[in-house]
């Protein structure tokens, strides 16, 4: 075993995660579910999530005979709901089998599985050499090794998958792939890293020569394009709220939330309702990862037989948080209620 790895196994015996709900029991499944709750999402925002996932849906049987619309309605408010999608495409491939393939190829031909999520399933579930790099295995090699230039350029992607791989002991597999997230996420973080607690400070080549804010280094920023949509929400003398299902392609794929479109006047005419007077009663800006949207909310009521149908279904305000919603529609609701 490599001082690399040893040291960092002797950190994580003191210090690392060991009771994530994913870790008792490690399967195939539970860490497959965590590992693809994990792209782009924070433990400590996904433990909540995860415990309710596999509370309705224990195993990937289970989670095969559910509808898209259910697996999406527990993953409201996670983001990236592609993922959902993706999850739920990956169990009716593999439900002749009854769980996910245990061999790294099979692993990847699933959706929404890549080489790093491959890697961590087989290594935490079955013990299996393979090493991962995901956002905080490349910062922390980054910094150990001073890898210049953008860190996910096709040349750098290569010498990193190489140096994890080569890093990567032979014995407590699991435990070493949980450390070296660990490390990145607690220890060697993007911004205030605490070298002073880092098991491998020694031998890394930005702690010693006083340049880890330098790495890792920037990829060069695009301007995030800011647009603006219209949306309507109506409400009926029942205090109901009218949501359209959105197309399963595009921006919240899947999931229930007001009608919208280019201009309120647009949206207005395609239901054959009146158009509001004045400026939008609020205004919600919300992140995506390529573009930030404005979203214009006019608020109207209406009787629900005087609207077209046009795929709209209502709904008590109570009932429409069990669907799968956008988060800042989740939100407007919540704060109605």
């Amino acid at each position: 075993m490599s001082s690399f790895a040893a040291r960092l196994l002797a950190w994580f015996d003191l210090y690392g995660r060991r009771d994530l709900p994913w870790q008792h029991p490690r399967t195939l499944y539970r860490v497959w579910i965590s590992e693809v709750m994990l792209q782009q999402t924070q433990v400590r925002t996904v433990v909540p999530y995860f415990e309710r996932f596999v509370a309705r849906f224990p195993n990937l049987l289970a989670l095969a005979d559910a509808s898209v619309d259910e697996v999406l309605a527990l993953w409201s408010g996670l983001g990236y709901y592609s993922r959902a999608r993706n999850l739920h495409r990956a169990t009716q491939l593999c439900r002749q089998r009854g769980d996910l393939p245990d061999r790294f190829d099979q692993l990847l031909a699933l959706p929404g599985i890549g080489k790093s999520t491959a890697g961590a399933i087989l290594s935490q579930a079955l013990g299996r050499r393979h090493a991962i790099l995901d956002g905080n295995v490349r910062r922390v090699l980054t910094r150990f090794h001073c890898v210049d230039g953008d860190p996910r350029s096709s040349g750098n992607e290569a010498r990193l998958w190489s140096l994890a791989e080569a890093f990567m002991p032979h014995e407590r597999l699991a435990d070493y792939t949980q450390a070296m997230m660990d490390l990145g996420a607690t220890v060697c973080t993007r911004t205030a890293p605490a070298c002073g607690d880092c098991p491998v400070r020694g031998n890394c080549k930005a702690y010693q020569q006083g340049l880890v804010a330098k790495y890792p280094m920037p990829r060069a920023r695009r301007m995030r394009p800011l647009r603006t949509r219209a949306f309507l929400w109506m409400s009926d003398a029942q205090q109901r709220v009218a949501l359209a299902k959105r197309p399963a392609v595009g921006i919240w794929g899947g999931l229930f939330a007001f009608p919208d479109g280019d201009s309120i006047a647009d949206v207005c005419h395609a239901l054959r309702v009146a158009i509001p007077s004045g400026d939008a009663d609020v205004t919600v800006r919300h992140e995506f990862t390529h573009f930030s949207l404005d979203m214009q909310v006019w608020c109207i009521r209406v009787e629900c037989n005087a609207v077209d149908d046009h795929g709209l279904s209502w709904f008590a305000l109570q009932d429409a948080l069990s669907l799968g919603l956008p988060q800042p529609v989740r939100r407007m609701i919540e704060d109605r209620l």
